[in-house]
């Protein structure tokens, strides 16, 4: 009776070592080839982590990033292209997934955008400048002798004390 019940806990512990060996295993590191290592670093650097959005895969610690790591590890070992990896993530992930997007029609506005603003402000900016310019002038103009008179006294009244 004895006898079977240590078996029975002995193959018990056995199976939870078995099932915890893998919750616990990160990213397998492979003796790679350097160029494979070289090209997954620079593709995994390009992409982005959908969950952390500010952190490229290469530097994200979230699962979904090892998820990514993985699936861009699978491609490059069937002997896809970088050019090819990074289509079929966009395709996957949509463009977002991109660290720096690509310019082109769809997102031309966000690279051209912020430049058309500092122009049109920097426009708008000079004419207001010269339309209170002309303002002023004109203000000075339209001020009579007399009242220019009785502001001087006013200020030397004010140095005075």
């Amino acid at each position: 009776m004895k006898v079977k019940v240590i078996f029975i806990l002995l193959a018990i512990l056995m199976a939870g070592f078995l099932l915890i060996g893998p919750a616990f295993a990160s990213e397998a590191k492979l003796n790679e080839d350097p160029e494979i290592k070289e090209r997954f670093k620079h593709l995994a650097s390009e992409l982005r982590c959908l969950k952390c959005q500010n952190q490229t895969i290469w530097d994200s610690k979230a699962g979904l990033a090892d998820d990514l790591r993985k699936q861009i590890r699978t491609q490059i070992y069937a002997g896809k292209s970088d050019d090819e990896i990074v289509e079929y993530m966009v395709d996957r992930y949509g463009d977002f997934v991109r660290y720096k997007p690509a310019v082109d029609m769809k997102n031309l506005f966000l690279w051209v955008g912020p430049f058309i603003f500092m122009i049109v402000g920097g426009l708008l900016l000079i004419r207001y400048v010269k339309i209170r310019r002309t303002q002023t002038e004109e203000d000075n103009d339209t001020i009579s002798d007399e009242d220019r008179l009785r502001a001087q006294s006013i200020l030397k009244q004010g140095g005075d004390k």
